[in-house]
């Protein structure tokens, strides 16, 4: 059973089940003398509520959760008897057909409660006719090193393996919760872009003019709030520089829409669903959300300027418990701020545009840029997380 909530767990979430497909099926059936095999290697049922990947990819979805999509404690309560729906389906259905794992995918809040919730039905239910207790995974670590620690020690309890994507996190765990099985795979975004990234690097990627990329979001909240001023900063910047291309880039046509609306009859920016690769392949800078998107771009070496705003009480709650310095996950691994951030009431237009023209001008700084990055993302392991993901599942299920 796979739970994906965000267009970017439910990308992991695929990318997953392409590795584990062929790991699944290749388990050797296990003969005994009567006339059933201990094991067979019939291929796996999958299911479970995600998005477009993850039904592309052939899993079997009971609806569509990367609609629902908030974020901040204000959007949730806004949202919750919806959420309270949605999750009781997904623990019935659990019930209902009892997986032998559960891969929660990201969408941390969510999964917690929700591993939490089969935990509590496993104890209620003991006994030699209720003997269902699946192995649940969480792939991708909540930022609990950021804020909340003690969410780590809850984690225990709730999941059989935790699989990580940054390298200093199995370190971190097994100094907090020794008894929490975390397993560093690597990042998927090296294998996700290999194919790009070697082709820019064989010089098919020689833009004539500075392409600034746009990326607002994934969430439609995120738009509403991150658009207004990304677009008046692409005014300025092309009011300075009006050789200059903006290009947009959406993960889905429901969030173009959306954009379309707010872009409204200004010229000189262009939106394109899907197709990231190819727009960082060609960018001089980015503009972005502080979220996972500012690893995709530091995988293709892109200087970027990253924004985050939310609403009022989500950021008084979130800047007094938070206890890491930088926001985007690049200046995090780090330990500087290679991407200028601009958080809340500091995300203005002229800040954003300020800051962009700033790399625009400033050719050696873009190099410099270049270069650290190259430097961090060689840390994240070589490529195959996914195949080294599948890896771990297999090795639990035994």
């Amino acid at each position: 059973m796979f739970i994906a909530g965000e267009a970017s767990g439910d990308t992991l979430a695929a990318e997953l089940v392409q590795a584990l497909r062929p790991a699944l099926a290749a388990r050797q059936a296990r003969p005994t003398n009567d006339a059933q095999p201990l094991r067979t290697s019939l291929a796996p049922e999958l299911f479970g509520a995600g998005g477009p990947n993850l039904a592309a990819a052939g899993v079997d979805l009971a609806f569509d959760l990367t609609l629902h999509s908030v974020i901040g404690l204000a959007d949730v309560l806004k949202n919750y008897s919806e959420f309270k729906r949605l999750f009781d389906q997904l623990v019935t259905l659990a019930v209902e057909r009892q997986p032998e794992v559960i891969i929660c995918v990201d969408f941390s809040g969510f999964n917690r409660r929700f591993a939490r919730a089969i935990r509590r039905h496993v104890r209620a239910h003991p006994g030699p006719f209720h003997n269902w207790n699946p192995k649940i995974i969480q792939y991708i670590s909540p930022q609990v090193w950021a804020s909340r620690e003690g969410r780590a020690r809850r984690m225990e309890g709730d999941f059989d393996l935790l699989l990580s994507i940054f390298p200093f996190e199995k370190d971190w765990y097994a100094a907090r919760v020794p008894g929490l099985r975390v397993e560093f795979i690597g990042h998927p975004v090296i294998d996700r872009y290999a194919g790009a990234l070697l082709a820019m690097r064989n010089g098919q990627a020689d833009p004539a003019h500075p392409t600034l990329v746009l990326l607002p979001g994934s969430r439609r909240a995120e738009l509403k709030r991150h658009l207004p001023v990304m677009l008046a900063a692409c005014a300025a910047v092309q009011q300075a520089r009006p050789e200059t291309r903006a290009l947009m880039v959406l993960p889905n046509e429901n969030l173009a829409r959306t954009a379309r609306e707010f872009i409204g009859a200004q010229a000189g920016v262009d939106t394109q669903v899907g197709g990231l690769a190819e727009a960082l392949s060609h960018a001089t800078t980015a503009l972005a959300s502080s979220g996972t998107v500012t690893m995709e771009c530091a995988c293709f070496g892109v200087p970027t300027v990253a924004i985050y705003k939310t609403s009022w009480s989500t950021y008084e709650i979130a800047r007094r418990i938070i206890r890491v310095k930088y926001v985007a996950m690049p200046n995090l691994l780090a330990g500087e701020e290679i991407f200028p951030e601009f958080i809340q009431a500091a995300a203005t237009p002229e800040n954003l545009a300020r800051a962009t023209l700033a790399l625009l001008n400033d050719a050696p700084r873009r190099a410099a840029i270049k270069g650290r990055l190259a430097e961090i993302i060689a840390t994240l392991g070589d490529p195959g997380a996914n195949a080294r993901a599948a890896r771990a599942v297999m090795e639990l299920l035994k």
